[in-house]
């Protein structure tokens, strides 16, 4: 299969599709840091979704994709669209930042772009969004603790051409992976546990192994 993982900089799902014999591709306007820039495209994704296309990945080298990719899977930016940051939207007694919400906007459109690309398997990830955006209704909701994660970071799949992501392997959840003030937290950082918020964004939104190779296995 050709695959095509979108928005996509950690290659945690892109390495899950190759080392089941996929010839898949991440593709990023950041460069990759999963070590494998021979499969990373290193550029704006949009002109590559319909297919059709030639591309160079980071390291350089043509490559060629004739008709559609057989799955498109995607990540695109929540910064905006989330609801983890819905209260930043209203920062002063309830008036609307229009900045902020112009830019939910503009992130929406790029989320409908890949949703109804001519693809006929397609799979996109995002966070739980913010209802003032209206995204489609989701497919499914994942979690980490399904695929041998100890968190909860309630996770949208919005899905087309592909059945649910069934669990792995359920373990117990130690807590959320990005909260607060937890005295669980500190009783896990004693025990090595990194948890999200101890992390920069790139590495908290990152794509858990157990779901990638979930996906891999199940949609591959």
């Amino acid at each position: 299969m050709k695959v095509l993982i979108a928005c996509e900089e950690s290659q945690e799902v892109c390495k899950a599709f190759r080392a089941k014999g996929h010839e898949a591709y991440s593709c990023d306007i950041q460069e990759c840091s999963g070590g494998h820039p021979e499969w990373h495209i290193w550029d704006d994704v949009i002109p590559l979704l319909n297919g059709n296309c030639v591309f160079q990945t980071q390291v350089g080298g043509f490559h060629v994709v004739n008709g559609k990719w057989d799955l498109i899977i995607a990540h695109p930016p929540c910064t905006y669209l989330s609801n983890a940051g819905a209260c930043r939207l209203y920062p002063h007694k309830g008036q609307l930042d229009i900045n902020r919400y112009e830019k939910g906007l503009d992130g929406k459109r790029f989320f409908m772009k890949i949703l109804n690309v001519d693809c006929e398997r397609i799979a996109i990830e995002n966070p739980v969004p913010s209802k003032i955006f209206e995204l489609p209704e989701k497919t499914q909701v994942i979690q980490p603790y399904e695929h041998g994660h100890p968190f909860t970071k309630k996770t949208y799949l919005w899905l087309k051409g592909l059945p649910p992501l069934k669990p792995t392997e359920i373990v117990e959840p130690l807590g959320p992976y990005v909260c607060g003030n937890s005295e669980i937290w500190k009783k896990q950082a004693a025990k090595g546990v990194v948890y999200g918020k101890e992390k920069s964004a790139k590495h908290r939104s990152k794509t858990f192994p157990g779901i990638a190779k979930a996906m891999a296995d199940q949609w591959g």
